[in-house]
Formats: C-alpha cells, sequence, structure tokens
C-alpha cells in the first residue's frame, strides 16, 4: 500500500510540473520586428523576439529575447486585460521616427508597457523641431 502511495504521489508531481511547463510555453510569443524599437529605455535593433514570463507568476517581469544575437532585456510590464483572441500581437507607440514598445499580447494575456514620459517628450520635442509630422499610433 506503501508503495502505491509514493507511485501515485510521484504521477501527480509529474503532472503538475507538465501542466507548469505547458502553461509556460503557451504563454510565449515569437514576434519579427522590422524595425528599431525602444522599451524601458533601451534601444533594441530590427529582429525577431521571443517574449516570454520569467517565472510562472502572470504578473511577474516578462524577458524579451533577440533570437538572432541572443541577447535580452527585462520588460517591465502590467496585465491590462485577458487576451479574448489567440492571435498574438506586439503593438508600438510611434512619435516621429522613434516606436516605443507599447502592448503585448499573447494568446492568453495583454500586456501594457508603459513608454518613459521623458522619453516620449524628447522624440515629440525632436519632431517639432524638424517640422516634420507625426507618425501613427502603432504598429503590429
Amino acid at each position: 500500500m506503501n508503495n502505491y502511495v509514493r507511485i501515485l504521489a510521484a504521477i501527480a508531481f509529474l503532472a503538475g510540473c507538465g501542466i507548469a511547463a505547458n502553461a509556460q510555453m503557451q504563454d510565449s510569443i515569437i514576434a519579427k520586428v522590422p524595425f528599431q524599437f525602444i522599451v524601458n529605455g533601451n534601444t533594441l535593433p530590427a529582429g525577431t523576439y521571443t517574449v516570454r514570463h520569467l517565472s510562472n507568476d502572470t504578473f511577474g517581469p516578462l524577458i524579451l529575447t533577440n533570437r538572432d544575437n541572443g541577447s535580452s532585456v527585462f520588460v517591465k510590464a502590467y496585465l491590462g486585460d485577458y487576451a479574448s483572441a489567440d492571435k498574438p500581437v506586439v503593438s508600438f507607440q510611434q512619435v516621429g521616427e522613434q516606436r516605443f514598445l507599447s502592448t503585448i499580447q499573447t494568446p492568453f494575456d495583454i500586456y501594457q508597457i508603459p513608454a518613459s514620459r521623458s522619453a516620449i517628450m524628447e522624440a515629440a520635442a525632436k519632431l517639432r523641431s524638424s517640422g516634420m509630422s507625426s507618425g501613427g499610433s502603432g504598429a503590429e
């Protein structure tokens, strides 16, 4: 009887690990970004990026990894809403020629990434001084 309890406990543990790993895998996305962009004060090059949770905590930080060169950056984001569609999307706020990562939608959640107000003001000032008109509100 004691062996059956241990076997049952081991199966339950392994099943739980598999479910947690599967949930984390499903919530990661791959995005091809065809332009340079800014996130949390870091300017990142165009490329293919993987976005995933640093831990199993939905409210925890995200990590953005450039698949081309392996560099990573932590993304300070907050859970804005739950996704109603299964199409992952990344969105950007554009000010002049600069694009700021603003939203990451995974199959399950939508994360808002606040851009630095000073960085947006600086980009807007450059835009005004160059006499250019403002770009759109986002890109996918």
